[in-house]
């Protein structure tokens, strides 16, 4: 009986993992799990010969990813007709020293993902991807607020990329040393590096009675950001 085949990005010279390859992971099921993990994202571009690289927040929708910015942003001008990028994202997870310079370290689980970028444009289509961008990090919010002004839409660019290649390059290794190296009296360690929620401040401004929403208790003190992230957007997108 043959093994169910495992849905993966083509892989090539862009997206192949080159050094320590077998690091390397590009079935989709690694490579959504991380970009789901995660909110912040780089995405790399070229205009007029020059390299540019830029922070947004951006989410997924199967195999497509959307940022948002200002739309006098550069970025989003130059992204707005199928150019080519490539967004990034990665999470520390530790530090690693080791018992020679050569072989200090990272443990890290990262993700590059290529395509074509463009402009949203649809009126219809716009607006979703404008309440996905809450919704996505806070299920269900967009109810709850007050509703988008025309203004506030007209300022805002949503842009969208088909993921055409992407590659997860993950590292959960710890110390590792050349073997004379262990007879060293050199101390060595591994040290964890979690990004964790703080205690929630409630607005000063909050008018009396309002409560805290019990969606929310997913934001909690002392969880890991990437484990409510993770949450949020299963019940955002609960078929994956």
């Amino acid at each position: 009986m043959s093994e169910p085949s495992v849905a993966s990005y083509p892989v090539d010279d862009t997206n192949r993992v080159k050094r320590l390859y077998k690091r390397a992971h590009y079935d989709q099921a690694t490579v959504h799990a991380l970009l789901d993990s995660g909110t912040l994202c780089h995405v790399s571009y070229v205009i007029d010969g020059q390299p540019y690289c830029t922070p947004t927040l951006y989410w997924r929708e199967g195999t497509k990813l959307y940022w948002h910015g200002s739309s006098a942003s550069r970025m989003l001008r130059n992204l707005s007709e199928g150019q080519p990028a490539c967004l990034t994202v990665t999470h520390l997870d530790s530090l690693v020293l080791a018992r020679s310079a050569f072989h200090h370290s990272a443990d890290y689980r990262s993700v590059m993902a290529f395509g074509h970028a463009r402009l949203i444009e649809d009126a219809p289509e716009k607006a979703r991807a404008l309440t996905m961008m809450v919704d996505r990090l806070f299920p269900g919010r967009t109810e709850s607020l007050r509703p988008t002004t025309d203004q506030e839409v007209k300022a805002t660019s949503v842009v969208m990329m088909e993921i055409e290649k992407a590659s997860a390059k993950i590292r959960a290794a710890g110390v590792i040393d050349d073997e004379e190296d262990y007879a060293l009296p050199v101390y060595a360690e591994r040290i964890p590096v979690r990004t964790v929620l703080g205690a929630p401040e409630p607005d000063g401004r909050l008018l009396p009675g309002v409560a805290r929403p019990a969606p929310l208790a997913g934001f909690s003190a002392g969880r890991r950001l990437d484990e409510a992230l993770t949450e949020a957007y299963a019940a955002s997108y609960p078929a994956g």
